[in-house]
């Protein structure tokens, strides 16, 4: 089968809202074509008429829901019965709980760790030998500083971002050699609706330092069109994961969850 290799197609999970409209607003004012991914479908028709209107691109519409385990090779048949050759594949889909681990719904942290790890993990290994093959390309993952340190009252959270941290750095070192570039992305606080889905809890430190979805998805795209393999947009969130590299663990978990507003 001849797939599409012009234009470049960048496919953004999570893109109905936060970090992962403005990731797909920001590629298609840099020249993509877009696949736009998430549950909501009426989000994503809305987003796909705005950046029709104001950038001409391409966009393609798949509402689905990765949690499903089935659902990321759903989306992969569907991009090859298209004829859609993905360049880069941004796995921004992914939530947080705010809460104690041992009474939190025991379902919804695996639903957590399904979205957050086992879809991203699916989706980069659909996706990354078509691009190894062609020598173009790259994925994007959005981590988080979270994936620094250990974090109570946020656990599953934590440990997800992690993996995403290890597992991009990974395939970073993996990939390079053929021309293609793994980048992880590991913002801080950030204007979403990441909060109301975490809990109802938001300290004072995470309003007053959240920076908007926009500042942090063009600094994710910029960083990964550079070929780096860590991208952690804002000084003041740098200056958080170097010092949870290497303060003592107990002291990097004492403050991650007082900053959750739990201690």
């Amino acid at each position: 089968m001849v797939m599409t290799e012009e234009p470049r197609w960048a496919l953004v999970t999570g893109a109905s809202s936060g970090i992962g409209a403005d990731l797909a607003r920001v590629f298609a004012g840099r020249g993509y074509s877009l696949v736009l991914t998430a549950r909501r479908h009426e989000r994503l028709e809305v987003l796909s008429a705005e950046i029709g209107r104001i950038h001409g691109a391409p966009v393609e519409v798949i509402a689905l829901d990765l949690e499903d385990r089935h659902a990321p090779r759903d989306l992969h048949e569907m991009l090859l019965e298209r004829r859609i050759a993905v360049h880069t594949l941004v796995n921004n889909a992914g939530f947080g709980l705010r809460g104690y681990f041992a009474s939190l719904p025991h379902e919804k942290q695996l639903a957590m760790v399904d979205l957050n790890v086992t879809a991203l993990t699916s989706l980069c290994r659909l996706m990354l030998p078509g691009m190894i093959e062609r020598r173009r390309g790259g994925i994007l993952n959005v981590a988080s500083i979270a994936a620094f340190q250990a974090g109570p009252h946020m656990a599953v959270y934590y440990a997800s971002k992690a993996f995403v941290l290890s597992l991009s750095e990974a395939l970073h070192d993996e990939a390079k050699p053929h021309g293609v570039t793994v980048t992880a992305l590991c913002p801080g606080p950030t204007e979403s609706e990441f909060g109301k889905t975490a809990g109802p809890k938001r300290t004072g430190f995470f309003k007053e330092s959240a920076m908007s979805a926009a500042t942090v998805a063009r600094a994710g795209i910029e960083g990964y069109e550079a070929g780096r393999a860590v991208v952690i947009p804002g000084a003041g969130n740098r200056f958080g994961a170097l010092a949870a590299k290497f303060a003592p663990r107990f002291l990097s978990r004492r403050i991650a969850g007082r900053l959750q507003g739990m201690r």
